[in-house]
């Protein structure tokens, strides 16, 4: 189909916004990580946009150096992988049951979860529950909170109850059991739907840090993002410094300053995140179905 010229005007301009709207939410995560590859006496002079102009890793360094950093770092990672796994595993097991006809009291479980997406017991009394249960300031309590996600109980609920019956009662004639079926057949078939919701699951537990700061007093127990958030604050941030080594210290008073510590604390917290969407994109466009049905 040929454009005319008001056409072409109007793709033009539509073009140019979305430029510039790629480049506003572009910039200041590119800046933030030119400036933590910059000497940070140098940065502070100003003038650093688009690239370091003394390239340096002593930012980095200083960064790795500190015990509490790297500690939060495999503290976020280990929550992220083991909580990813056990919610998605609780949700969809949950989700499979719910999706199967003839459950006894079916609609008050439906009404019951999606009461507690839109209320809750607030903050106070889940923290006596916490704390009662002995879960408090426990690596457990960072996997166990929010085991079982609602809005994807429901997604996968959808998806299960989609599924060709044909698939489990072909499974049953071969004498599959509940389990059986859900492991062996549901499962397999549902990649697009569990590598989705993973990586939203995933995402979520990476970057929270508000329920940590909460329930987790200590200090070796606190994930990356926590204590990215104390670093922010000057406060924070010259403790840290305090606790450097004489290296580091040596580092910090020559060219490091705080403004460069925290840019490298940033992209330390958000890079490895941010390189897992690629690899997991191509699921949102697969079919759920494809193929599972052919001999």
């Amino acid at each position: 189909m040929k454009l005319n010229f008001s056409d072409k005007v109007m793709q033009a301009i539509i073009y140019f916004i979305l430029v510039v709207l790629a480049f506003l939410a572009f910039y200041p995560f590119w800046n933030s990580l030119v400036l933590s590859f910059n000497v940070g006496s140098d940065a502070s002079l100003g003038g650093v946009t688009f690239w370091p102009r003394a390239f340096t890793l002593e930012n980095y360094e200083i960064v790795f150096k500190e015990k509490r950093i790297f500690n939060a770092y495999l503290i976020t990672i280990a929550r992220t992988l083991i909580g990813t796994l056990v919610s998605m595993f609780f949700t969809a097991l949950f989700a499979y049951g719910l999706s199967k006809k003839g459950i006894v009291f079916k609609k008050g479980y439906m009404i019951i979860c999606i009461v507690t997406m839109y209320f809750s017991g607030g903050l106070i009394p889940y923290f006596v529950l916490v704390y009662n249960l002995h879960l408090y300031n426990t690596f457990t309590f960072l996997i166990v909170h929010g085991l079982v996600n609602v809005y994807n109980m429901i997604i996968f609920r959808t998806f299960f109850q989609e599924l060709p019956d044909g698939l489990e009662e072909s499974a049953r004639i071969d004498g599959c059991s509940n389990f059986g079926v859900f492991f062996r057949i549901v499962l397999p078939i549902s990649g697009p739907v569990v590598a989705t919701l993973s990586l939203f699951t995933a995402v979520g537990l990476w970057n929270d840090w508000f329920t940590p700061a909460v329930f987790i007093s200590n200090q070796n127990l606190i994930p990356l993002q926590t204590l990215l958030v104390q670093i922010v604050n000057a406060g924070q941030t010259a403790t840290l410094i305090e606790n450097l080594n004489s290296y580091a210290q040596s580092t910090v008073e020559d060219s490091s300053t705080v403004k460069a510590l925290q840019m490298a604390t940033m992209m330390v917290a958000t890079l490895p995140i941010l390189l897992i969407y690629p690899f997991l994109q191509k699921y949102f466009v697969k079919g759920a179905l494809v193929g599972s049905l052919k001999e």
